[in-house]
């Protein structure tokens, strides 16, 4: 079994709000997953992500790969400083 981190859309029509999960990569986008591991609500100003780093490092030990989205906003939270 090959497992992605990837988002989950969630959210009423066109004010959409995301999910981060970790799940097979065989399931569908809204299908059932793993882990939730955070959120993403675009729609904020600006933009909120909020993440369990501990299990997100745990998946991508055992083998996960993150979609391209979640790879991009995995590396700007880790560009920033933690407060």
């Amino acid at each position: 079994m090959s497992v992605k981190i990837r988002l989950t859309r969630a959210g009423a029509k066109k004010k959409a709000y995301y999910h981060i999960v970790a799940t097979d990569s065989r399931a569908k986008r809204d299908g059932s997953y793993l882990e939730q591991l955070g959120s993403y609500d675009p729609k904020a100003n600006p933009a909120e992500v909020k993440v369990d780093m501990e299990r997100v490092d745990h998946w991508l030990k055992v083998g996960a790969i993150p979609s391209e989205t979640v790879a991009s906003l995995l590396k700007k939270l880790k560009a920033t400083p933690a407060t």
